[in-house]
């Protein structure tokens, strides 16, 4: 896997996860399990990963909407759970100009035809002509067809995220040597073509000796020499693409000289045992007998570009450990000094490291996964529940009502009118506990009123009713109202009529003899209970809602009966409430173990059945010698002392089918 490092000085790491999800079963991946936090952990601005094992179908939220990263995916078209590469960039830091996958070229663009066919400005170039292709000796759409190269384009360099075929015990070797003949194939031409290339992944192959544990025993057990075995067809291949690699003989045509250097082995040329694959049959890693075929190669022109370059085979989650490579922050560009930062993003986003232009999703280009049908439509919650940004009214004048509302609208991307309005009404109802009267007093501008589906038309001689009451709109008036049951028209009497009981008690209280306090509270209490029986509930905590509206009603017969006596009540009853309920979500104390007097351990059941997922308490002592043993065989059971009786119940219940079943069968014999 690549990652770029923050841009200070960016860095770009490489890493087979032998499966999208296959880390987050390890440390440190496995605190969050989230992609985000596992890309903070490894600290880059670009991550590639290859062997993803999963098709275009199971690609998931929290894989491609991630908020801050674009994404980009090859996947296998036929095997099922087969490879794969996926390249992640950092949107604050990079954003590509320009993605495609495959090799060759021969693939389906997302606008319909080959990548290799498409105009020179929508395409990265560097492919492969006919000739070369019919020198391969594979199937061109078959060998871009496996999901095992990636290409993206910044402006300062063209990036390749590759997983070579492995060495199938010969049965694929015509298919391993067509990929990486091709992969040489398309860097030279890249390079030919003015352009600067870095190629990140798992390749499948080893330098020499120094970068594999089983070489030399390799060697010695079927008898070739160092010369034959840096030979081997696809090794030669690999180290004629590599500045300085060894090869034996005169090189190859066309491979005259090498292209990319070596990053870690630059950095770090004599150091032994720096491998980056395990093999897992073996269980090789903690003795470190594995192989370096995992790398960060960039061209001889910008070799000056990278600070550093290491492994970091501490990190697990796979058979494989992440490669990386630090950039600088300055890069010698052109003959000028200049912000890496600079080059990373398309002309004009970035200028002297201060960025110009905003990241969106319509600017990256049209193979990013988050413009796949699947997700182009599709936002992130944090989105959701973004501020919206309201349209500036460009044809509005200093004249008129609206002209404050309209000069206090912050400038925005243009939006329906229709989409505003719906925005700002939802703001007003999670702005308004009460209901509509605030917002219908106020003039609303043209302009961000959303039109209502059926007006309702009333006449001025009807604006108030005969109690009073201003007339209710049919439509929805607050959030609230959402999650309540409709309202009952006799409401407010049935209100009323218990204020006045209310009062009435309290009338009753004074005239008798001065009351004591014992008298007083059991008034109080009967009159509580009057209330909250007698008003109709609109909530789930029908009980709570009553007393609030009664304590807020503007009757002067409510109004004359809340004494601080019985308010004092209402919210020691409200507060009653408050506590039953989360007495009743919270979770259980576990018992006492009554031999041992030592509180009990919760355990969760993980067998697979119908109890699977509950939990169960259990002795934090192990089994011992106790005064009692059948208590401790009752909590054993039961688990909870309440259920105690149940469980016995059924047990008998079974023995007694068991033992029917039992005669019943030996009735039949």
């Amino acid at each position: 896997m690549v990652t770029a490092a923050a841009m200070k000085s960016s860095s770009k790491s490489q890493w087979n996860v032998n499966g999208i999800r296959n880390p987050f079963g390890y440390q440190p991946w496995n605190t969050a399990r989230t992609f985000p936090s596992m890309f903070d952990i490894l600290g880059s601005d670009i991550v590639v990963m290859q062997e993803l094992k999963i098709q275009r179908k199971d690609l998931k939220d929290d894989m491609v909407m991630i908020d801050g990263w674009d994404c980009y995916f090859s996947l296998p078209k036929h095997k099922k759970g087969y490879s794969g590469v996926g390249i992640y960039t950092r949107n604050a830091t990079c954003a590509p100009i320009r993605a495609e996958e495959g090799l060759l070229g021969v693939l389906p663009s997302p606008s319909g035809p080959p990548y290799c066919e498409l105009p020179k400005a929508e395409s990265i170039g560097g492919y492969p002509s006919e000739q070369q292709v019919a020198e391969l000796g594979v199937d061109p759409a078959l060998l871009d067809a496996e999901g095992r190269c990636l290409v993206v384009e910044f402006p300062a360099f063209v990036l390749l995220g590759v997983y070579s075929p492995a060495n199938s015990n010969g049965l694929r070797d015509d298919f391993r040597y067509g990929f990486i003949c091709a992969l040489d194939c398309r860097i030279r031409n890249l390079i030919a073509e003015g352009k600067h290339v870095i190629l990140v992944g798992d390749l499948n192959v080893s330098r020499d000796e120094l970068d594999s544990a089983g070489a030399t025993e390799d060697m010695r057990k079927t008898g070739i020499t160092h010369e034959e075995y840096i030979s081997t067809p696809n090794r030669r291949i690999f180290n004629q693409l590599i500045v300085g690699g060894e090869v034996s003989g005169e090189r190859d045509e066309g491979r005259e000289r090498g292209v990319l250097w070596d990053t870690t082995r630059a950095f770090y040329p004599d150091r032994k045992g720096m491998y980056t694959h395990w093999e897992q049959k073996i269980n090789a890693r903690p003795g470190n007998f594995g192989s370096r075929i995992d790398y960060v190669l960039v061209c001889e022109s910008i070799r000056s570009w990278v600070k550093d370059a290491n492994i970091q085979e501490g990190l697990l989650g796979s058979d494989h450990c992440p490669v990386f490579a630090d950039f600088n922050e300055v890069i010698n560009w052109e003959g000028q000094e200049t912000k890496l930062i600079d080059k990373m993003s398309p002309p004009g986003v970035f200028q002297e490291g201060v960025r110009q232009r905003d990241w969106t999703v319509q600017a990256v280009p049209a193979f990013s996964a988050k413009r796949m049908p699947e997700f182009d439509k599709r936002r992130s919650i944090k989105a959701m529940f973004a501020k919206p940004v309201l349209k500036k009214d460009q044809s509005s004048t200093a004249h008129g009502p609206d002209a404050n509302i309209s000069s206090t609208q912050e400038e925005g991307p243009s939006a329906p009118d229709d989409q505003i309005g719906e925005h700002v009404a939802i703001a007003h109802q999670l702005n308004d506990d009460v209901g509509s009267a605030a917002t219908s007093s106020k003039p609303a501008s043209p302009g961000l009123k959303r039109k209502a589906s059926s007006p309702v038309k009333t006449s001025s001689s009807k604006k108030l009713k005969a109690n009073g009451e201003p007339p209710k709109s049919r439509g929805q008036q607050s959030l609230k109202g959402f999650f309540s049951k409709p309202a009952a028209s006799p409401a407010k009497s049935t209100l009323a009529q218990t204020s006045e009981m209310i009062e009435g008690n309290s009338t009753t209280q004074n005239a008798t003899s001065g009351s004591g306090n014992g008298d007083s509270f059991i008034a109080e209490q009967a009159t509580r209970n009057t209330l909250i029986s007698s008003a109709p509930s609109t909530t789930p905590m029908g009980s709570q809602v009553s007393v609030a509206e009664a304590e807020n009603d503007g009757s002067p017969s409510s109004a004359a009966s809340t004494s601080p006596s019985r308010i004092s009540a209402k919210f020691a009853a409200v507060e009653k409430n408050q506590k039953s309920w989360h007495t009743l979500f919270n979770r259980p104390v576990a018992p006492l173990c009554e031999g041992h007097d030592e509180r009990c351990k919760t355990m969760q059941t993980k067998k697979k059945g119908s109890n699977q997922g509950r939990s169960f308490w259990m002795y934090s002592t192990g089994i011992g010698t106790l005064p009692n043993p059948s208590k401790r065989a009752q909590i054993a059971i039961a688990g909870v002392p309440e259920l105690q009786g149940q469980v016995q119940l059924l047990l008998l219940m079974v023995v007694a089918r068991k033992t029917i079943s039992h005669l019943e069968t030996r009735r039949r014999w």
